[in-house]
């Protein structure tokens, strides 16, 4: 039903700047709780951000707090994640992910999430 397509990810320096990109095809993405999350090789899969549907409430790992910012468009059905102040541990694979919020928590735990991106890799280097 919903289909998430990232872009964005790079190989940039300590102290550098990204900006993700996920776009959702589906008529409902307004209604989704989305989400980031990474996965560095050897290590298990974590929450980073996560925003409502409406863009009043969001969350953040406390390592990203204060440099990465979620945002998203509706009309454009994308989410966004400004990555500023890059550092080498922000190095990983970065997933995007949908969640319908039926249960209403927030943010969602990662198994309660419907669709997921691809993944796209950012690597920072020292």
């Amino acid at each position: 039903q919903v289909q998430l397509v990232e872009s964005g990810g790079g190989l940039v320096q300590a102290g550098d700047s990204l900006r993700l990109s996920c776009t959702a095809s589906g008529r409902t993405f307004s209604s989704y709780v989305m989400g980031w999350f990474r996965q560095a090789p050897g290590k298990e899969r974590e929450s980073v951000a996560a925003i409502t549907w409406s863009g009043g409430n969001t969350y953040y790992a406390g390592s990203v707090k204060g440099r990465f910012t979620i945002s998203r468009d509706n009309a454009k059905n994308t989410v966004y994640l400004q990555m500023n102040s890059l550092k080498p541990e922000d190095t990983s694979v970065y997933y995007c992910a949908a969640d319908k919020g039926i249960r209403g928590v927030f943010p969602p735990p990662e198994y309660e999430y419907d669709y997921w991106g691809q993944g796209t890799q950012v690597t920072v280097s020292s």
